[in-house]
């Protein structure tokens, strides 16, 4: 048994949240139903309480009733084994100390339950931290002001303003020290702004520090923009791409502090160069020695006109229905059609490294609905059917309206949880479906005659079908779209199956969804842990018609597990989660006592960069008080005002 003591910091200065836009010049006026909230809303995009219509009914509908025959034995079509941790996150290095926590000793013990809730189900976690902030990140001995990580605001570039990003060792202390409670292995990234005097102390501590758990370094994050975002000249091409990496390569092989010179991942590409294009050049086959794996970036469509003025007008509304099919996600793993089979031919693993419902960040009711919990799992499930080895969902800052999970501000912290997002949802029935044996081979069933509307995926092990993933993306609350799969397995069934549900009104609905009965609540309620009655429900099987007959609300989805077994490893025990009981002393005798210095020190509004600021214009800020820069300083004076936390753990 070992004691383990995790520091959740809780702290108050009592100030008032300051009214900010979602959206810089270019406002998007939702089409969908709005609140009297929703319409006067100028807080975070995170909180954005617009609701959309659901879409119309399909003319005409699918059939509500149909067999899923499900084939034992030498069954063609599987993917390649999948591990359980394949539904992993992106989180953007700026915001890593609003996430992960302060630094290794103040972890943000949400974060350590959600990610518990991962590892339970799938074994581990997979995180990368990057984004477009690891190509100017900077590892320093010390900043200025303390803190782990600062941003320099009056350096930002490209059209989503990326500040430049210096940072200390505590960074990587802190993934260590979260890897040690959750098993969360990691990605990070080389910078790639100055290829003739690489900064490799990120890869040199990584690999001190994390050891096996550190398990990636992307080399340049979405070559294929350098040119656009005015970072290489017009004509910089993939052949430019492969002496650079080669460059690289040539900079680790001479480093005796990178112990491990094979965990590079390329090429990371947003879609302007497609993957074939890389493969020409002969990357994967004269670095192979060099490389962890092949790895590229997308999202199915943007929101960039809303926030820059650049691109396409779209709106959510208009967009929600294409994300409600079965053929979005087939359209997604099409566009890379060719590649898994290409990493698989040079060894190497097919990693979808960053993606979510749309960049720039997301559309208000449509990241952030029921109807993107559904898509996730659809997306996802595709995308390992189609022998990707890993998708990692993006989380941004509070500019952004498709994270899996948000915390409060940091002023806010005392009275406001966490909020939870629909796609955090799909992670977790993801890694229940796939479970933890790493075994598992995921079949596209084309259920319903392939209908859009009713995707069917069965998961097997071994060559035996263990649990059935249904989805129904219809809304209609008569019942009359609710459809009944008829599954059996090799003409014979099991006396009974357990099934959980994905549950809401509606897929338009935003927050208060339901898994198997258990909920994260609504914004700023949750720390990280399911809440409620755990709802697994035993249907009998029709044993004279060899049928298992299982109904699908429209919408909702259905993970059935037709085994003892198979349920027992997606969800074998209870989950090992973090609490903390700290209190805020508001009304105590004691005098604060703060020296002018760290006030004259502490950057004003750019002090709460750390108010969980996103990398991109319009992003989320405080007007109150600057603290964050000076908060090493402070942790020393404010007695009165800061309590810490003391958790202790036993496993």
């Amino acid at each position: 048994m070992r004691l383990l003591l995790v520091h959740s910091l809780l702290f108050s200065f009592g100030l008032a949240r300051a009214a900010v836009t979602a959206y810089g010049p270019h406002v998007q006026s939702p089409l969908g139903t709005t609140t009297a909230a929703s319409a006067s809303y100028t807080g975070a995009a995170s909180y954005d309480q617009t609701i959309l219509n659901a879409p119309p009914l399909p003319n005409p509908p699918p059939p509500t009733q149909f067999n899923v025959e499900l084939q034992t034995g030498d069954v063609s079509g599987l993917s390649i084994q999948q591990e359980g941790s394949f539904f992993g996150f992106s989180i953007e290095f700026s915001v890593t100390t609003q996430v992960l926590g302060l630094n290794s000793s103040f972890l943000q013990v949400p974060f350590l339950n959600l990610m518990a809730n991962l590892r339970q189900r799938g074994g581990s976690v997979k995180i990368r931290v990057g984004g477009n902030t690891q190509e100017t990140a900077t590892l320093v001995d010390s900043t200025p002001d303390g803190a782990a990580l600062e941003k320099d605001y009056g350096k930002s570039s490209n059209p989503t303003s990326t500040p430049p990003l210096v940072f200390t060792s505590e960074i990587i202390k802190m993934m260590a020290e979260i890897s040690s409670l959750t098993d969360v292995y990691w990605y990070m990234g080389v910078p790639f702004n100055d290829t003739q005097h690489w900064r490799l102390q990120i890869a040199e501590v990584g690999q001190a520090m994390l050891g096996k758990y550190l398990i990636g370094l992307q080399a340049g994050n979405e070559p294929d923009l350098y040119s656009r975002h005015g970072h290489r000249p017009d004509t910089y091409s993939p052949q430019d791409y492969k002496d650079e990496f080669g460059l690289l390569i040539d900079a680790v092989n001479a480093d005796s502090n990178i112990p491990n010179k094979n965990l590079l991942i390329g090429p990371n590409l947003a879609g302007v160069w497609s993957p074939s294009d890389i493969w020409q050049t002969g990357f994967a086959t004269d670095f192979n020695q060099n490389l962890a794996g092949l790895a590229v970036e997308r999202y199915p469509t943007d929101n960039c006109y809303a926030l820059f003025g650049i691109g396409t007008p779209r709106y959510g509304q208009e967009v929600f229905p294409d994300f409600l099919t079965h053929q979005s996600g087939i359209n997604l793993a099409n566009e890379f059609s060719g590649a898994p089979a290409y990493a698989q031919s040079v060894g190497k693993p097919f990693i979808m490294s960053e993606t979510n419902t749309a960049s720039c960040g997301g559309f208000p009711g449509l990241s952030d609905s029921f109807g993107a919990a559904l898509w996730g799992i659809d997306y996802a499930l595709q995308l390992a059917y189609s022998n990707f080895s890993t998708v990692l969902f993006h989380v941004g800052g509070q500019s952004v309206y498709y994270n899996p999970f948000t915390p409060p501000v940091r002023n806010q912290s005392t009275f406001h949880q966490w909020t939870i997002g629909p796609v955090y949802y799909s992670a977790l029935v993801v890694a229940e479906a796939l479970g933890s044996s790493n075994t598992a081979q995921v079949l596209d069933l084309q259920a319903n005659g392939g209908n859009d509307y009713t995707p069917g995926y069965a998961i097997y092990e071994n060559g035996q079908p263990v649990r059935v993933a249904l989805t129904n993306f219809m809304t209609d609350s008569s019942g009359n779209s609710d459809y009944t799969a008829s599954i059996s397995i090799g003409g014979t069934v099991p006396p009974q199956v357990k099934v959980k549900y994905l549950l809401a009104d509606s897929v338009s609905q935003i927050y208060d969804f339901t898994w198997a009965g258990q909920t994260f609540g609504g914004p700023f309620t949750s720390d990280g842990r399911l809440n409620g009655t755990l709802d697994v429900q035993t249907i009998p099987c029709d044993q004279t018609n060899n049928v298992c007959q299982v109904k699908v609300p429209a919408p909702g989805f259905a993970l059935v597990f037709l085994t003892d077994n198979a349920l027992y490893e997606s969800d074998a025990s209870p989950t090992m989660t973090f609490s903390t009981t700290a209190y805020t002393n508001l009304h105590g005798s004691a005098t604060v006592t703060i020296d002018p210095s760290v006030l004259a020190t502490s950057n004003g509004e750019k002090g709460l960069a750390d108010a969980l600021a996103g990398t991109s214009k319009g992003r989320q800020m405080s007007s109150a008080l600057g603290f964050a820069h000076a908060l090493p300083s402070l942790v020393a004076v404010m007695a009165g005002a800061l309590v810490i936390g003391r958790l202790a753990l036993v496993r």
